[in-house]
């Protein structure tokens, strides 16, 4: 008998009320009942029965009963509790439930019975970074890492219970926006699938009285093409999208296989889906394009009834930088460059580039104008590309190259498609058509590299982009531009392909003075001259010593000195080629 009372723990002193009088468990806020089962389990220590003896507690009964979840999960929420609002992976959760991590994966169930009840959440991009150069197709999806957010902290601080926030009797506006927000997350991997699958369920059964998710429900198809039903939807409604490619929904299949199944029946136009008419391919001129789809008339009829579309135009502005956005800003060019950026600032106003479009298309030649700004920074490319949309009210996409180069093997050559197929969306349902802008487009353009066996899965993986755009160059029904420093070691392919080549020089003395004037025209005409023939600068370094000169006038309320100009002149030359300097000197240092 004296060995069992060696060996059990017994359950910790009640904390008083008042001296003298001891408080009994039903009295204690839960958050005080889970801080007894806290400091139960560290005096248990290593004990293998850890969750067996903690889940026979008291206090543990009273916290489940109060959160409605079993008391296995009431000890396993109380150890979480202790490290609120903090992402614990499954090597730091196995150490706080002193478990081995394969024990771990008996508790993965009651994890996600407490994500459902939103007491605690889940992230699975938290490590994904160590992948991201990872030189194989795609990469492995780490475990989710969960939390306790601070919104339940802070609700069991003030009260027993927590209720999660009420999604019940919204109207169909409210509904669209709370889907985007789950798409949103799952997208970024900050939500699992089976979580996504249960919120939207929830959803849907807390609004039924919406016609849509009575519609919705009727139709009885499984779940995943109901949620795949729902995203068409979706991208209807919040992106006024009518143009779907197989990039737009594939987040949806958390397995390869999965998803080669549901692209290969699109394809085949026998997706239970389309055979229901409720998704149809694109119409373009008249052909059926096999790789595009839209939410079909009946669906729209059938499912969207409740929301007023009639007068919305279909349009796609997400992901472009809109023209009206851009600030005005004057230019100066030297001679050479100046005729071609007006030639083609000319060509693009939108009366004019209809006209070419329409004689090209005559004479059955392409239509698309790809263009190529090169030069050195500073000196005016990518602003020139904005003045120009600005001018022809033209929106532009821009595109990170090297957030695209910068991703997995396999998932460079989909995104490079995606881009594209965005594009031609934008061109599709725009009006006027946009501007795609490849900004420091080097990384693309340069000579392919000759395989051999020995060659790297990177190399392989950047010739297959650059094939790629070759080929999507070759049938461009648009605008590109594409900015670089270097063009030397450009690929002669992508030379042949871009229509207007435009090389932007340093400024000479006639611009920079031009330059000087519209930035400081307080400067006397004479100290204009001066510091232009003096520096040979960009207009993007004359720009960083102009704003030096403003800093210096609101800071200290004086007008710097000519030799306070020159310095940050000769501050902009520093570290680089300071160049060729010529002309006298103006304020040298002795």
């Amino acid at each position: 008998m004296s060995e069992l009372k060696e060996n059990t723990v017994q359950e910790p002193q009640m904390f008083l009320a008042y001296p003298g009088k001891e408080l009994e468990p039903k009295y204690f806020t839960t958050v005080k009942h889970i801080e007894t089962i806290i400091e139960y389990t560290e005096a248990l220590g290593t004990d293998d029965l850890l969750f067996e003896k903690a889940a026979s507690l008291s206090h543990t009964g009273i916290v489940a009963e109060r959160l409605g979840i079993t008391t296995m999960q009431a000890v396993i929420f109380s150890l979480m509790f202790s490290q609120y609002n903090t992402l614990i992976n499954n090597a730091e959760l196995a150490t706080l439930f002193n478990c081995t991590p394969i024990k771990l994966l008996d508790h993965m169930n009651d994890l996600e019975a407490l994500e459902a009840k939103k007491l605690i959440e889940s992230k699975r991009n938290v490590h994904a970074e160590r992948h991201r150069n990872a030189p194989r197709r795609g990469a492995p999806k780490d475990p989710p890492s969960f939390f306790v957010p601070w919104e339940v902290v802070n609700t069991l601080r003030k009260k027993d219970a927590f209720v999660p926030e009420s999604r019940n009797n919204i109207g169909l506006d409210e509904f669209f926006e709370i889907v985007d927000e789950f798409f949103c997350q799952l997208i970024d991997d900050e939500i699992t699938l089976p979580c996504l699958t249960r919120e939207i369920d929830s959803l849907i059964e807390n609004n039924m009285h919406l016609l849509f998710c009575q519609k919705l429900k009727s139709y009885n198809f499984s779940q995943d093409d109901m949620i795949l039903l729902l995203c068409f939807c979706h991208l209807y409604v919040n992106n006024h999208d009518d143009i779907i490619g197989f990039h737009d929904f594939e987040f949806l299949y958390d397995k390869k296989f999965r998803s080669r199944q549901v692209f290969r029946s699109f394809r085949l136009g026998d997706h239970v889906l389309m055979e229901s008419k409720f998704i149809e391919n694109t119409n373009n001129d008249g052909f059926l394009n096999r790789e595009l789809f839209k939410l079909s008339d009946k669906a729209k009829k059938d499912l969207l009834s409740e929301l007023d579309l009639k007068d919305v135009k279909i349009f796609r502005k997400k992901g472009l930088l809109l023209w009206d956005s851009m600030g005005e800003k004057k230019l100066f060019y030297n001679e050479k460059e100046a005729r071609g950026i007006e030639e083609l600032g000319s060509l693009l106003m939108e009366e004019n580039f209809k006209n070419i479009r329409e004689r090209l298309d005559q004479s059955g030649m392409r239509q698309g104008f790809a263009c190529l700004f090169s030069g050195g920074p500073g000196t005016g490319k990518t602003e020139t590309v904005y003045q120009i949309a600005r001018a022809a009210k033209r929106n532009i996409m821009a595109v990170d190259i090297s957030a695209i180069k910068g991703m997995y093997v396999g998932e460079t050559e989909k995104q490079a498609k995606a881009i594209f197929d965005n594009y031609r969306k934008a061109v599709a349902t725009s009006d006027i058509a946009p501007i795609l802008l490849f900004n420091e487009a080097d990384a693309i353009i340069g000579k392919r590299i000759e395989f051999t066996d020995s060659s790297r899965s990177v190399d392989r993986m950047e010739n297959t982009m650059q094939n790629i755009i070759l080929q999507e160059l070759e049938t461009l029904d648009g605008i590109l531009i594409a900015t670089t420093n270097l063009t030397k070691n450009m690929d002669h392919a992508f030379e042949r392909r871009f229509l207007y080549k435009i090389e932007f020089e340093k400024p000479g003395i006639a611009a920079r003075e031009s330059i000087w004037k519209a930035m400081l025209p307080t400067l006397a005409e004479d100290d204009i001259t001066a510091l232009a023939s003096r520096f040979e600068i960009s207009g993007g370094q004359i720009e960083n010593a102009v704003r030096k000169y403003t800093v210096q006038q609101v800071l200290h309320g004086i007008q710097p000195s000519l030799e306070a100009i020159s310095a940050y002149c000769r501050e902009e030359l520093r570290g680089a080629d300071e160049g060729k300097t010529i002309g006298f000197a103006i304020g040298r240092s002795k």
